[in-house]
């Protein structure tokens, strides 16, 4: 028997990650697609492993001092920069 579940009722929470094993590429590819861009959890896989992680607030919060930061000092000597990342720095 099989079971399968949607990615709606998983809950993983800050500072936890859940592994999934088996998943191929293109499951991947569908997940990261129904998961879509905005999204706090961070997604990796791996040789048919994918892990969801959820990062605690404190980590997110560090993350944009740290990209406020760089941005400062980017400003201050004057180089030019584009974020691509989720937050766009």
């Amino acid at each position: 028997m099989m079971v399968t579940l949607q990615l709606q009722q998983l809950h993983v929470p800050p500072g936890q990650r859940l592994l999934v094993r088996d998943v191929d590429w293109s499951e991947f590819e569908q997940i990261l697609a129904e998961l879509g861009e905005k999204r706090a959890a961070r997604i990796a896989y791996s040789q048919h492993v994918l892990e969801i992680r959820m990062p605690l607030p404190k980590h997110e919060r560090e993350k944009s001092l740290i990209g406020d930061v760089v941005k400062i000092v980017l400003e201050e000597l004057e180089i030019d920069c584009e974020c691509f990342g989720l937050d766009n720095l």
